[in-house]
């Protein structure tokens, strides 16, 4: 699994000192990261059905095949739990007294 192609596990090995960091994104740098992150996503995807596809058709590497399948499910995970993290926000906006 060392070519794990989420942008989070990415962002992990290249942390700055705190005297080197740059400041704060602003709001309109936010969408970029994030369209970035669901382009990520979405090329993991369909790299993985990709060669799954070649192996069955084919018979490719199955090593290849099971390493993509794991990376895949890897960005799914994630994403599933950062999903779950915002409606988890959200609820709890709903249930704040006003």
């Amino acid at each position: 699994m060392t070519n794990v192609n989420f942008a989070a596990y990415s962002a992990l090995n290249t942390v700055k000192p705190a005297d080197q960091a740059k400041p704060a994104a602003k709001p309109e740098e936010t969408g970029g990261a994030v369209s970035e992150g669901f382009s990520a996503f979405k090329q993991t995807l369909q790299q993985a059905e990709q060669t799954a596809i070649q192996t069955a058709v084919s018979g490719a590497d199955p090593h290849a095949m099971v390493q993509a399948l794991a990376n895949a499910e890897l960005a799914l995970d994630a994403a599933v739990t950062i999903r779950d993290k915002v409606v988890e926000a959200y609820q709890e906006l709903l249930r704040m007294p006003v």
